[in-house]
């Protein structure tokens, strides 16, 4: 049977990426078009990606529903020729009803139920709901750096998982249960009419009253299923704040505040809840009562005919099971119809997040930055994080091809931001950068981030072994390529003696989320390693030895200085040490140039660079210079 099953489950690619065919501007760039924000074309884009499946879908509930009557009405003719014909005449005079029914039950309801569950189980989940999720994750990848910062990270992965499950759901349960049911209710309908009018006109009655109770009791419930889902995303996301923060919460969370902010996360929670069952209580009474008056109704309406001969014994048999068949299903209906709205609330939900269409993005005409010697412009640029004022105004720099800069400042002199501007995590508010003669504004990010080379002061990895870590950058290296860059970043020593939990060691050990169960400056040294393996032209350095004891950071810098040969660097530092060999100095405050030259020119020149060299403690620009 797997084998049968199996020929099914390729039919829709759960790694699609959804990009038009011919978007050049996508293979380019690798950045998506964003997906539709409106939660009717949003499930409609994503239908149409399993089209002929969810026609099949359809075909087979409104099937599902014909057998279901067929069998019922079935029973009522079989109850009428129980009545007129002899027991030793039943085969003869009655055989093809009976084998006809046999067939209906054994053949036909079989091959039906097969059919819609291939269909659903096999062909559209979970490759259908994957694909949901894989391109609301390709999606929120192409959102700029801001995004992520305003965000609870547990918070997007949650909407990521929802949105799927929401959609498949949503989707398979409309053409499937909801089509079989209203398939189901027609031919009800239809059937009734035939034995009685009365009895059609109680079903009509139940009609409008099932009607009014999905237009204006079920409303509430997809308000309610959206809240709850939005109140399911924070807890999640705070609870994942807390466990990746754990050491600030062991070391400084004395009062268990953080227990008390995660509690009202998962008071809300509760509270949401709450609100969506009681809508849900409300529904489910309304149901119940009206299917006691369809079933009375129906049923005095069968005898009331019985009774005056209008309709027969297998008549009013086939009225109180088909009834009694519909009381069932309906309220099974109103339980998928719930489903239905808060699956659409969900939707809703989500959409409003992975939908959004990324503040930051290439150009129509965005080409890759060609690779060159790494000459740097800055020309008046002006960036102000969208305040109107501060920051950086009117900034202009040249570093040369090659050349070693250093850029110092007190704290928030607009250093880092510079950097980001380079990276274009942001985009300018005025002027230029020119990377060898390219405006970074035209070319594509990942070809512009590709060509440099960041080392950060708050260096996390990815929860891989050290060696996914270091080649993250070029996964294409070997094995001897790792090792030397290993060696260059003085992490050899320690590598070796590493072990996790499930017993890998050494380059094949993980690091814990974060590379929590490394120390800082085995963080810091794999960093290195791996912008040492990346060789990109022009390289940053923000803080990269901030972590490091001066024993390492001594011996790294001389294979920093080897690694920084033939490149164009930018670097940051507090500890003024690791700058005074840098070609030269740049000396930021409010954004705005204040002195360059290189350091024993700047210390003699006795200006801000000199005073911040005076107040440092070891090499380090302290608080009150800062201030």
């Amino acid at each position: 049977m797997d084998r049968f099953l199996e020929r099914f489950e390729n039919h829709i690619d759960p790694f699609g990426d959804g990009a038009p065919e011919g978007d050049a501007l996508s293979q380019r760039t690798g950045h998506l078009t964003p997906l539709p924000s409106e939660t009717n074309r949003f499930i409609w884009h994503f239908s149409l990606a399993a089209k002929w499946p969810l026609i099949g879908l359809l075909v087979t509930g409104g099937l599902s529903g014909a057998v279901e009557a067929g069998m019922f009405t079935g029973v009522g003719w079989i109850v009428d020729a129980l009545g007129r014909v002899p027991p030793d005449e039943l085969l003869r005079r009655e055989g093809w009803l009976l084998a006809g029914l046999a067939l209906l039950v054994l053949v036909v309801r079989v091959v039906v139920v097969l059919a819609a569950s291939i269909l659903e189980q096999q062909v559209i989940s979970p490759s259908l709901i994957n694909l949901i999720r894989w391109q609301a994750y390709r999606r929120l990848m192409d959102q700029p750096y801001t995004f992520f910062q305003n965000d609870f990270a547990g918070r997007l992965a949650q909407k990521v998982q929802q949105v799927g499950q929401a959609t498949g759901d949503f989707v398979t349960t409309l053409l499937q249960s909801f089509w079989s049911f209203l398939t189901f209710v027609v031919l009800t309908g239809t059937i009734l009419a035939t034995l009685d009018p009365w009895m059609t006109g109680v079903l009509a009655l139940w009609c409008v009253g099932y009607y009014w109770i999905i237009t204006r009791l079920l409303p509430r419930i997809r308000q309610r299923g959206r809240e709850r889902a939005n109140a399911n995303s924070v807890w999640s996301g705070r609870v994942v704040d807390s466990f990746t923060n754990i050491l600030s919460v062991k070391l400084f969370d004395a009062s268990r505040s953080e227990d008390g902010f995660v509690k009202d996360g998962f008071a809300r929670y509760v509270e949401a809840v709450r609100r969506l069952t009681r809508a849900i209580t409300t529904v489910r009474f309304a149901v119940t009562a009206l299917n006691g008056l369809m079933m009375t109704g129906v049923g005095i309406a069968a005898l009331i005919g019985w009774r005056a001969g209008t309709v027969s014994t297998g008549g009013v048999a086939t009225a109180l099971s088909l009834v009694l068949r519909l009381n069932q299903m309906s309220g099974w209906m109103m339980f998928n119809i719930n489903g239905l709205v808060r699956d659409y609330g969900t939707i809703q939900d989500a959409v409003s997040t992975i939908a959004v269409a990324p503040a930051l993005t290439d150009r129509a005409d965005a080409v890759a930055l060609r690779r060159g010697p790494g000459d740097i412009r800055f020309e008046g640029i002006t960036f102000h994080y969208g305040k109107g004022s501060g920051i950086i105004d009117d900034f202009s720099l040249h570093i040369r091809s090659g050349e070693k800069v250093g850029l110092v400042g007190r704290s928030g002199a607009g250093k880092t931001t510079l950097v980001n501007l380079l990276l274009r995590l942001y985009d300018l508010e005025g002027g230029r950068i020119l990377i060898d003669g390219q405006d970074i504004a035209g070319v594509t990010q990942t070809s512009l981030r590709a060509a440099i080379g960041v080392v950060t002061q708050d260096t996390s990895l990815l929860h891989r072994s050290i060696r996914d870590n270091i080649t993250f950058g070029r996964p294409d290296a070997d094995d001897d390529e790792v090792l030397e860059a290993a060696a260059r970043a003085n992490a050899e020593d320690f590598i070796p003696s590493l072990r996790d939990p499930s017993g890998r060691q050494g380059y094949a050990a993980h690091v814990g989320e974060r590379g929590i169960k490394l120390s800082g400056g085995q963080r810091q040294r794999i960093a290195i390693a791996r912008v040492l393996l990346k060789n990109a032209p022009i390289l940053i350095l923000d803080e990269a030895t901030s972590a490091l004891d001066s024993e390492v950071e001594a011996a790294i810098q001389d294979n920093l200085s080897t690694m920084m040969e033939g490149k164009t660097v930018l670097a940051i530092a507090h500890r003024l040490s690791t700058l005074s060999a840098m070609d030269r100095l740049i000396v930021i405050d409010k954004g705005r140039i204040v002195e360059a030259g290189s350091h024993r020119e700047l210390v003699a020149a006795g200006g801000l660079y000199a005073e911040l060299w005076e107040r440092q403690s070891g090499g380090f620009i302290g608080a009150e210079a800062a201030q």
